[in-house]
């Protein structure tokens, strides 16, 4: 049974409990710290303070995609079971105070990015916010199988960000971060629409399950690990890291494609919850956690 939005005269007084909800702080803690990561890896001194508020402008900015992304997609969380109660397919708050509080927590981070930072940290700053809202959010989402590949690029500038908040550029290394997380975002989601698919399938969402069926989606998987796999190692093989980076981008990718090979060689019709696919999804979060990590503590180490 799925929650239908309440009108106007009937909705339920919010509190910051659901202005917190909209901006997706899950989501919002991996932003932040890949963003912070690629701050702390950047060569020069930053001042404490700015660094702070870049950070702050990371999740800022974040939490304004989050929350235009639900203003635009109530009608479909209202439709899937893990989304019904947010607060607006639940009648807690009207669409109109998200869209308001959106627009102002993105032109305030932009805004505060600027000031604290420099211009191109403001500007992909605001890329990615538009990235997510207008690209992925409302032009692919609801249109095509390949939302989250090409999406996938929205959630993978923070270190760039964070990178270019320090140095006012960017170059080789964090480009290569950017294309770890641009990579790594299709056998994470994946994995996870693996066992909601018919959450997706209610919501006449096109996800890669519901189009191309579980086998394609677990062959896909395996697939988009490789060049992931290629992308995290990168860094080391080009000289670009030191050894404590290479050592645990290896052992991470490896534990990566042990667990993507058994999610493909895995063919049960209907994925279970302590299946392959769920482990794969909760241990690519420790992935990327850990290989974001790795290169601070290389950085700041060797």
């Amino acid at each position: 049974m799925t929650s239908v939005p309440l009108t106007r005269d009937e909705q339920l007084p919010a509190d910051w409990r659901d202005l917190l909800a909209l901006t997706k702080p899950r989501v919002m803690s991996l932003v932040v710290f890949t963003g912070l990561c690629g701050l702390l890896a950047a060569p020069g001194p930053v001042h404490p303070v700015l660094g702070f508020t870049a950070v702050l402008c990371i999740a800022l900015g974040a939490g304004a995609a989050g929350a235009l992304n639900q203003w635009y997609e109530a009608d479909l969380d209202a439709k899937m079971k893990r989304t019904a109660k947010r607060p607006l397919p639940a009648g807690r708050m009207s669409r109109q105070t998200a869209l308001h509080f959106g627009v102002g927590l993105a032109v305030f981070s932009v805004i505060l990015m600027d000031l604290a930072a420099n211009h191109l940290a403001a500007a992909v700053l605001a890329i990615s916010i538009l990235f997510y809202v207008l690209v992925y959010t409302v032009w692919l989402k609801r249109r095509t199988a390949q939302n989250i590949v090409i999406g996938g690029a929205a959630g993978a500038f923070p270190p760039l960000i964070g990178w270019a908040a320090v140095t006012g550029d960017v170059t080789a290394l964090p480009i290569l971060l950017f294309a770890i997380i641009f990579l790594w975002t299709p056998p994470h989601f994946w994995a996870l629409s693996l066992f909601v698919r018919t959450d997706y399938a209610n919501a006449g969402v096109p996800m890669l399950p519901v189009v191309a069926g579980v086998q394609s989606t677990r062959r896909q998987i395996l697939l988009y690990t490789l060049p992931m796999i290629a992308a995290a190692v990168a860094p080391w093989a080009l000289g670009l890291t030191g050894w404590v980076y290479g050592i645990s981008s290896a052992i991470l990718s490896a534990i990566f494609l042990v667990l993507s090979f058994a999610v493909f060689a895995n063919k049960a019709t209907e994925p279970k919850s302590m299946g392959p696919e769920k482990k794969l999804f909760a241990f690519s979060i420790v992935y990327l956690f850990g290989l974001f990590a790795a290169l601070v503590v290389d950085r700041w180490l060797v």
